[in-house]
């Protein structure tokens, strides 16, 4: 085996420039499919991220029927066994305590409906960055009695800080919830339809503008790693049961996973495309490099080498191509990814403009997991196996009489 492989490495470089042509198309083939690939993994892993962390977490523990009929009596009490299985549960990084409900906000002779959130206004802060987001004002400190509202809001109420709002809502089990509360921030949310309708206020407060004491709707919580998720949702499961239940982002947000699954769909149809190509372009090469070759391969076959020795001799060539295209593709790649993946591309024009109504940053960014090369060096791995098919064969069915005639 060594000795045949030895003679595949020469054989290549008799003709440096075919071997070469065929390396290059490998090569660009690989950096063309891995930069897109990150581009779309890297995009995937932002839109998540701010979904995440616009709202919902990555995971949340609710009363079971809350997700269905979002009311106040649907809540419970975060007890110490709750707080124990949580905590027992690795990768869980914060853990969120929420109250909401719906509210009247009025002023003056202006009404909207709002979504009032009660918060813990440090852990809050942890997860959204809603401190980081405020144009006016000043964040919420834990027991404040004050609020902070979306600018959206604030502008359709005609209201600003130090002013004071009206909020009507129903509390626990009916009771009339009525208040005045003075405004001591307005932020702008990333999203558009939060922004002109979340209210925020300090949890305990918010349980005593509902009659709502220890109550809570939701605990949201932040993993440490997004791919994590799916197994610690079923530790969760494991450990905490009705009348609670688990709910992964991906739940909360079918949507997101819906676009996320289209536009992967459609970028895979552009990889085929890409891998048809690139398979074409090698198998040309190949079949080639075997045509030319025939009266060689009659001569030694005629001296008395055995023809399957000689068809694994291809397949080594066929191999060696491969890997010095797919490894020289993958190396160019790298420098290129890590530098966008600090770097990433901002978007202008109406694009640009798009994403940031749909609340999301204007950037292209990139991804460098594992995956990102792992699945394009195994694809064109299999292109090219396949490809060795052909000379493989070619070498067992020769016709020497016919081969030193070419």
């Amino acid at each position: 085996m060594k000795t045949d492989l030895k003679l595949a490495w020469r054989n290549l470089w008799r003709n440096k420039r075919r071997t070469i042509i065929t390396i290059a198309s490998i090569f660009f083939g690989v950096i063309l499919s891995t930069y897109m690939t990150s581009m779309q993994e890297g995009s995937y892993a932002k839109m998540v991220e701010n979904a995440v962390r616009f709202y919902s977490g990555h995971i949340q523990v609710q009363n079971e029927d809350f997700w269905e009929n979002k009311t106040i009596n649907n809540t419970f009490v975060e007890t110490d066994s709750m707080k124990a299985k949580i905590a027992s549960v690795s990768g869980i990084q914060l853990v969120v305590p929420r109250l909401e409900s719906f509210a009247l906000a009025s002023s003056k002779q202006l009404t909207k409906g709002a979504m009032v959130l009660g918060v813990d206004p440090e852990k809050e802060d942890h997860l959204t960055e809603i401190s980081k987001k405020m144009v006016r004002g000043k964040y919420l400190k834990k027991g404040s009695d004050g609020i902070l509202m979306g600018e959206t809001l604030a502008k359709y109420l005609q209201v600003d800080v130090g002013d004071t709002l009206v909020l009507l809502g129903q509390g626990y089990h009916g009771i009339n919830a009525a208040g005045l509360f003075p405004i001591r921030g307005i932020f702008k949310h990333p999203s558009p339809t939060l922004d002109r309708q979340l209210i925020y206020m300090d949890l305990a407060t918010a349980q005593d503008f509902y009659s709502a004491d220890h109550l809570l709707t939701s605990l949201a919580m932040l993993v440490n790693e997004a791919d994590e998720v799916p197994y610690i949702v079923n530790e969760l499961k494991a450990k905490i049961h009705s009348p609670y239940r688990i709910m992964s982002w991906d739940e909360m947000q079918p949507e997101l996973v819906q676009q996320i699954n289209g536009d992967r769909d459609s970028g895979a149809i552009m990889k085929v495309i890409l891998f048809l190509v690139i398979g074409f372009g090698i198998l040309g090469t190949i079949i080639m490099m075997v045509a030319e070759r025939r009266r060689e391969f009659g001569v030694m076959v005629s001296v008395g080498m055995q023809k399957i020795r000689l068809a694994w001799m291809l397949i080594y060539e066929t191999f060696i191509i491969g890997l010095l295209g797919i490894l020289s593709g993958s190396l160019a790649a790298l420098p290129i990814l890590y530098y966008q993946y600090f770097h990433p591309i901002k978007l202008g024009g109406q694009a640009g403009q798009m994403m940031v109504d749909m609340g999301f940053e204007p950037y292209m960014y990139f991804s460098l997991a594992p995956k990102v090369f792992t699945f394009q060096v195994l694809i064109i791995f299999i292109i090219i196996m396949v490809i060795s098919i052909y000379p493989f064969a070619s070498a067992l069915m020769l016709k020497e009489n016919k081969a030193l005639r070419a």
